[in-house]
């Protein structure tokens, strides 16, 4: 396979030197944009399925799919029609109206997660703090926690967004430091303990808030029973089981969802990414009417939560994940997937864990810094993105070819040396 590559580091494209459509678009962009990211060199200017095209017109093999937003690959048919169709009748209304779309949204993905209600929002962050306000209101009023005294359990390592409650109990320093006062009412535990899980549930615990498989943290995956292990705690003590899938939901790991590895159904589905298609961002709360059945008209909402464009996209995500083909795909994948990087421990790479079309890789710091590696990669035609130092993340489209797979593996080998 011949890839025409672009340009390698940041401080290369930046240079005057080095004049492209390309190295203008990125001084551009750092000119009048806010640094809260310190993306690749690259400025994408199409794409299909699991290959980007940057303005310089060098290809990428598409090794990171939007974080798991992009399942189903760039400009996925049924999902550009949907859209193209809905975007000529209705966009948006508001929740002040119903539209024709909505039920039959809210049905199909309730159904999918075999939930009574559907709490449709925007993005993954959104989802999270209305998990938090259900749990808070669901314990003082199911439970009968104490008013304003509810807590909620979360791990350590994880990621649920960057809301200023949501970074208030984050113990990464990166997303934490600098954006005090935080929301009390959380107690950290560390994952995959499900002693300690235990010992910190009190009569003021309302939900226990955790990744199934944590994204951000390097694709780490708890020990084997942890999962089930907080069902039953959180039922044997009357607390909501709040499963963050927003990354590993809607077939990345070869099940429609991560806690199905282990046959366990939360009290709330916490979803998001893939369920916009990389349309539009998408994201729901789903549960049972005991749960999200606590909310009243005016204390949760959102002007494009559950627009017609939204639930027009959402609707043909929950379709096509309904006949099991993409999550087969996945879980096939990732056979192939798991295979190759294993061969490759001890050869540049300490570490890999992977669960379906997902892998955290832990290469070994001599061969360079995990952003390194992600730059090298760059240079041979594949992107992904790195985490924590030397930990790099892999999630490519569901819809990407063998073929492809195994060449973006082969240029990883050769990057670390393996």
């Amino acid at each position: 396979m011949t890839v025409t590559t672009g340009i390698t580091t940041t401080s290369q494209a930046l240079r005057a030197d080095l004049e492209t459509p390309s190295s203008r678009e990125l001084r551009r962009a750092e000119a009048r944009t806010a640094h809260n990211y310190h993306p690749l060199p690259v400025v994408v200017e199409h794409a299909e399925g699991a290959w980007m095209t940057d303005v310089d017109g060098a290809r990428y093999l598409d090794m990171l799919a939007g974080y798991s937003a992009l399942n189903f690959g760039h400009g996925h048919p049924r999902l550009l029609h949907a859209a193209q169709e809905q975007l000529s009748r209705l966009t948006l209304t508001s929740r002040a109206f119903v539209h024709d779309r909505f039920a039959d949204f809210c049905a199909a993905l309730g159904d999918l997660c075999g939930k009574d209600l559907v709490l449709p929002m925007n993005t993954g962050a959104e989802a999270v703090e209305t998990a938090i306000k259900v749990a808070r209101k669901w314990g003082y009023e199911v439970k009968g926690v104490a008013p304003g005294t509810a807590e909620i359990i979360v791990m350590s390592g994880n990621f649920h967004g960057r809301t200023t409650t949501i970074v208030g109990f984050s113990d990464d320093p990166g997303a934490r430091d600098g954006f005090g006062p935080f929301t009390p009412g959380f107690v950290t535990v560390p994952y995959g303990d499900l002693t300690a899980l235990e010992a910190a549930i009190t009569e003021r615990t309302v939900a226990v808030l955790l990744e199934p498989i944590q994204g951000e943290g390097g694709v780490i995956i708890p020990p084997d029973g942890f999962l089930a292990g907080v069902r039953t705690l959180c039922t044997r003590h009357q607390v909501l089981f709040a499963a963050d899938e927003i990354q590993s939901g809607l077939g990345r790991t070869g099940r429609t969802f991560a806690c199905d590895h282990e046959d366990v159904v939360p009290d709330l589905y916490l979803l998001g990414k893939a369920l916009g298609g990389g349309v539009v961002p998408v994201s729901a709360v789903v549960a049972d009417r005991e749960v999200l059945g606590v909310l009243r008209p005016g204390q949760h909402g959102s002007t494009f939560g559950g627009n017609p464009l939204a639930c027009a996209v959402g609707s043909t995500v929950v379709e096509m994940l309904a006949t099991g083909e993409h999550q087969a795909r996945s879980r096939d994948l990732g056979v192939v997937l798991s295979e190759r990087l294993e061969a490759m421990i001890g050869h540049g790479v300490l570490g890999v864990r992977t669960r379906g079309l997902w892998a955290g890789i832990d290469v070994d710091p001599a061969v360079g810094t995990g952003r390194e590696v992600c730059e090298r990669l760059m240079a041979r035609g594949v992107l992904a993105k790195d985490t924590h130092g030397s930990t790099i993340r892999l999630a490519p489209p569901l819809v990407i070819a063998e073929d492809d797979l195994l060449w973006g593996l082969e240029q990883l080998a050769a990057v670390v040396g393996g």
